[in-house]
């Protein structure tokens, strides 16, 4: 049992880090704190990811709960999370998500710059929304399990202010151009976790096999 707990701990852990995508982010952080003292710069980090943790902490807790009182099956839920993530892959693809955080105009507090696009929806977008409610599953888990779904957010977001901490180093190694690839190929990748989900939601919607 207490191997089974822990494959399963791990695999949703990964499952979870993966679809928040820290590398994706790292250029939206550089460029939306682009000239902030690096004391401001973890201050925005920090209210970014606070943010997250607050916006997926509900899809925690009540997501389902939302979809059922709002009458939307989980399949109309998972399908538009996957266009809206398929987008944003696409804007990761061809540089728009960082060309929106270069448009930021001086005087911007450090609460604007977490609000957008990094903390929504850079971090907590669709796609990690999407991730917690299938995780949480209030209808089969118990309070206990969807605190562990909670813990295992709250240690991947914790990594990613260590990766925020770090960037200015991982972008003096990489260099622009190196985070440019990284990020573009991210959004390919998320764009066809989009589009694979897409298909499941559909097949789902009409009955079909998986």
């Amino acid at each position: 049992m207490g191997t089974s707990f822990t494959h399963t701990f791990i695999y949703e852990l990964v499952t979870l880090f993966v679809i928040l995508d820290p590398v994706s982010t790292i250029p939206i952080f550089l460029t939306a704190t682009l000239g902030q003292p690096r004391r401001e710069a973890l201050k925005v980090a920090a209210f970014a990811l606070a943010i997250s943790f607050a916006v997926l902490l509900f899809f925690i807790s009540g997501g389902q709960l939302l979809l059922r009182v709002l009458h939307i099956p989980m399949e109309s839920f998972q399908l538009a999370g996957s266009i809206v993530l398929l987008l944003f892959g696409l804007k990761l693809v061809l540089g728009k998500v960082t060309e929106e955080a270069a448009g930021i105009p001086e005087g911007t507090s450090v609460y604007e710059r977490a609000i957008h696009p990094l903390a929504i929806p850079g971090i907590a977008g669709p796609g990690a929304m999407l991730t917690v409610v299938l995780l949480a599953d209030n209808d089969t888990r118990t309070f206990g399990e969807q605190a562990i779904t909670a813990g295992q957010l709250s240690i991947c977001l914790l990594v990613m202010f260590g990766l925020f901490a770090a960037s200015s180093f991982l972008y003096r190694v990489l260099g622009r151009g190196g985070v440019e690839v990284i990020s573009r190929v991210f959004g390919l990748i998320l764009a066809s976790i989009a589009v694979n989900n897409m298909i499941i939601a559909i097949k789902l919607s009409f009955g079909l096999a998986a």
